[in-house]
């Protein structure tokens, strides 16, 4: 392949993940947070054209680790089809589960999420 004809950006290209704590700890002491009802999201801006990268994380508070892990599965598939219907680049989140995440009806933890994303400014 010529070094000019590069392949084009995969649009639909899957959000990656946070996996480091620095990754999880410099989202959140850099970047905008938006509490909602059933979640927090946290949202750092990376200055690139790369995918999303998402994290998710569940404090020992909510229950033990069936219950924190219930919880995380709801957000990871909350963000899963929000990000499907609009993709995001350039930007980490990490989605914190309150409580409050697992009693919560699904469209509105998906509701929150598309909220919180707005107010932090992602889109």
């Amino acid at each position: 392949m010529p070094a000019d004809a590069l392949p084009a950006a995969d649009v639909n290209a899957q959000p990656g993940r946070l996996k480091r704590r620095a990754e999880f700890l410099r989202a959140a002491s850099k970047g905008r947070k938006a509490p909602m009802p059933g979640l927090v999201l946290q949202a750092l801006a990376r200055n690139d054209d790369a995918p999303a990268r998402l994290g998710f994380t569940v404090t020992k508070k909510v229950g033990n680790a069936v219950v924190r892990n219930r919880t995380r599965r709801r957000l990871k598939e909350a963000a899963r089809l929000l990000l499907a219907e609009t993709p995001l680049r350039g930007v980490d989140l990490v989605l914190i589960g309150r409580d409050a995440t697992r009693t919560r009806p699904f469209e509105a933890l998906r509701q929150d999420i598309a909220r919180a994303l707005r107010k932090t400014g992602v889109t």
